[in-house]
C-alpha cells in the first residue's frame, strides 16, 4: 500500500533541497500531499476545516520554522510522526553568522528559546551533515537520537556530468555565490591578488553584501570577470565552461558545518573543486589525494593561491581530477546515496 507524506508549510517547491527530496519520495513510491496553510500559526485549524486526509508522515521542509507548532498540534492529535528538515537554524544565521545581536543580549536569548521550542516539538529532525546534527542537538537541546543525516546533493537532471578535458586556455576558475562571510569571498579576492603563476581567468558570479568591496579590491585586473546573478537553470552551463570551481573559505563556525550547494553541483557536473578543509567531509574523502576535491585551510588566501598555481602548472592533474570527482560524487553524495539515507529514515520513523 502506498504511503502518504504531508508536506506542511508555505514552502518553495522549486528550491533545490525540496525538489530533490520530493523526487526521492516519489521514487520510493510515496504519495506527496501538499498543505500550504494561509496562516502558519493557525495551520492545524485550517487542516481540520479542510479535512486533510490521514497520512503516514508529516514533513515540515527547510526554512519553515514558523509552521512547526501548528504542524505539531495536528500531528499529535492524529498520532502522525513529524519530521522537520530545517537546513539552517534561524538563531545560527542571525546571531552566530550575521551577528545581528550579541549572544548575551535579550534578543538573542529570546530567539534561541523560540527556536529551541520549535525544534523540540518535532518528533525527528533532519540535518545535512553530522556537524549540523551535533549543533542541533547541543544548541536546540534535543536528543541526538532524534536527528538523522540527509545530505543535500544536487539536482542531477540539471547538473549533469560534463565532458572531460581542459577546455580553456588560460585555466578558468569559477566562483558563484551570495558574497557572504561564510563563503569567504574576501579570501578569494586576496588569493587573486597573491596569485603568482601561469595565467588564469577568474569568473565571479552573483551578488551580495560583500561584492562591492571585493570588486573594489580587484579593480583594474584584466583577468577577473564579474557577472550578476543568473537564472538557476543557467548555472550548469557556466560550470561546464569552467575548469575548476571554488567552494567556501570563510572563517565562520557555520563554514565548518556545511557542504554548500555549489560543491555538490560542481561535483555532479564533473568539475574539480577547491574548498576549505573541514571535518564535514567524510574522512576517507579527505584522506584521498585523488578525490577530485582539493582542500586548503579555511581563511587562508595564500594556500588558495598556491593550490591554483599548482593546478595551473600541472593541467594533467585537472584532467584526472575531473574523472576522480565524478567517482567521489557517486560514492558519497549522489541522489542514489541520498535516497538510501531517506529510505533508512522513513523505515526507522515508521517502525
Amino acid at each position: 500500500m502506498t504511503k502518504k507524506v504531508l508536506w506542511w508549510g508555505r514552502f518553495d517547491a522549486d528550491y533545490s533541497r525540496n525538489r530533490i527530496l520530493r523526487q526521492l519520495f516519489l521514487s520510493l513510491d510515496w504519495e506527496i500531499v501538499d498543505f500550504l496553510p494561509k496562516i502558519a500559526a493557525l495551520g492545524d485549524i485550517e487542516a481540520y476545516i479542510r479535512q486533510i486526509p490521514a497520512v503516514d508522515l508529516v514533513w515540515v521542509p527547510c526554512f519553515r520554522q514558523r509552521d512547526l507548532i501548528a504542524a505539531h498540534r495536528w500531528a499529535k492529535r492524529t498520532k502522525t510522526p513529524l519530521i522537520f528538515d530545517p537546513l539552517i537554524s534561524a538563531y545560527d544565521k542571525q546571531i552566530c553568522e550575521r551577528k545581528k545581536f550579541p549572544k548575551e543580549s535579550d534578543q538573542a536569548k529570546k530567539l534561541l528559546k523560540w527556536e529551541q521550542t520549535l525544534f523540540q516539538s518535532a518528533d525527528y529532525v533532519v540535518a545535512d551533515t553530522e556537524q549540523h546534527a551535533a549543533f542541533y542537538a547541543s544548541t536546540m537541546h534535543i536528543n541526538s537520537n532524534k536527528v538523522f543525516i540527509l545530505p543535500v546533493g544536487a539536482e542531477e537532471s540539471l547538473f549533469t556530468s560534463q565532458d572531460y578535458g581542459l577546455s580553456n586556455n588560460p585555466l578558468r576558475i569559477l566562483f558563484y555565490g551570495s558574497y557572504i562571510a561564510l563563503q569567504g569571498p574576501e579570501i578569494i579576492a586576496q588569493a587573486i591578488r597573491l596569485y603568482r603563476g601561469p595565467k588564469v581567468e577568474w569568473q565571479l558570479i552573483g551578488n551580495g553584501p560583500l561584492r562591492k568591496n571585493i570588486q573594489d579590491q580587484l579593480k583594474g585586473l584584466g583577468n577577473v570577470y564579474f557577472t550578476d546573478w543568473l537564472p538557476y537553470t543557467d548555472l550548469p552551463q557556466w560550470i561546464s565552461r569552467a575548469d575548476i570551481c571554488l567552494g567556501v573559505f570563510g572563517a565562520t563556525e557555520k563554514t565548518q558545518r556545511v557542504i554548500p550547494n555549489k560543491v555538490y553541483q560542481a561535483m555532479s557536473c564533473a568539475r574539480p573543486v577547491i574548498t576549505s578543509s573541514s571535518e564535514v567531509y567524510p574522512l576517507l574523502l579527505r584522506q584521498n589525494n585523488e578525490s577530485g576535491i582539493f582542500f586548503v585551510p579555511a581563511n587562508d588566501a595564500l594556500a588558495l593561491a598556491e593550490m591554483v598555481k599548482k593546478l595551473a602548472e600541472q593541467p594533467d592533474l585537472v584532467t584526472q581530477a575531473q574523472k576522480n570527482v565524478t567517482q567521489s560524487y557517486q560514492q558519497y553524495f549522489s541522489n542514489e546515496v541520498i535516497k538510501q539515507h531517506l529510505a533508512f529514515i522513513l523505515q526507522s520513523v515508521l517502525l
